[in-house]
């Protein structure tokens, strides 16, 4: 089944939501949030379906959102608006993004995350609602637009990590490997690529026996105590400053900078660790 940027597959109380715009790592387009929720919308509703696998096409998972169009074209778009710039038209954008991305958390059938290959930026924000992650060892994972330009507002760090280990994430805007992931607490697993669907399969095979209302009582369960945390609360914050970060002026300075010299070359001006360029702090 083709939900536009994304396929769903069904078979054995298993349903598999892939993530398919190979060609681009699976960037996130400006549709992709409503396929996914349409996906897992339907996972939910799907009778037949006990476990649902996450993962992307090709060599990626997901390398955020599609900043080539966001970020290097000329001009306003989704992602980015002429100052004076008004707050809440890009909360309202930002917010549905974040809002279909949940869909994942909500959807009654546990979701476990296969990560393929690098989960990055708003990729991030995909991979961290689901419920149980095995990752590929040598893929990365990580949020470097918390260096400029963004803000995760699916804000799932500090509840995957502490308080600590998601501060030296977002202050750093690190990539870790699968290894480096699992040791932080941040998956559940890393493997070689080689092992991964033999991996995610035992472990689908393991739950996939289980009774639909069961899983669904305990996947309440375990949310209802994050949703108590104030996780609603710290999703409005993170999704404000989001857009604030793409229009401060070192916001600003790197969308211009990406437009004079292409997304790649800003990105990597950004992540070197010298200061960053246009800053007025």
């Amino acid at each position: 089944m083709d939900f536009g940027t994304v396929i769903y597959e069904s078979k054995d109380r298993v349903a598999t939501v892939t993530l398919n715009r190979p060609e681009r790592l699976n960037a996130i387009s400006e549709t992709m949030p409503e396929d996914i929720a349409a996906a897992f919308n339907h996972a939910a509703n799907d009778d037949s379906v006990h476990v649902v696998v996450l993962t992307g096409a090709g060599r990626g998972f997901c390398s955020g959102y599609d900043l080539k169009s966001f970020a290097e074209i000329p001009g306003t778009n989704p992602g980015i608006q002429e100052m004076p710039w008004d707050a809440m038209i890009d909360y309202n954008f930002m917010n549905r993004c974040t809002q279909n991305f949940m869909t994942i958390w909500r959807c009654s059938k546990p979701v476990i995350a296969r990560i393929n290959g690098d989960a990055v930026a708003g990729g991030t924000d995909i991979a961290l609602c689901s419920d149980i992650t095995i990752m590929n060892e040598k893929a990365r994972i990580g949020y470097p637009p918390a260096r400029v330009w963004g803000c995760p507002p699916t804000a799932m760090w500090v509840y995957r990590l502490g308080l600590e280990k998601a501060k030296y994430m977002l202050f750093t805007g690190d990539l870790v490997n699968g290894r480096k992931a699992e040791e932080m607490g941040l998956i559940h697993q890393a493997v070689p690529l080689k092992e991964l669907d033999r991996t995610v399969r035992v472990l689908t095979e393991r739950i996939k026996g289980v009774p639909k209302n069961q899983l669904m009582m305990m996947k309440m369960t375990v949310n209802q105590a994050y949703e108590n945390m104030g996780l609603a609360s710290s999703q409005t914050i993170a999704t404000l400053f989001d857009g604030i970060a793409r229009h401060s002026p070192e916001g600003v300075q790197f969308k211009q900078r990406a437009e004079e010299v292409g997304f790649k070359q800003a990105v990597a001006e950004r992540d070197s660790g010298d200061p960053i360029p246009g800053s007025r702090n």
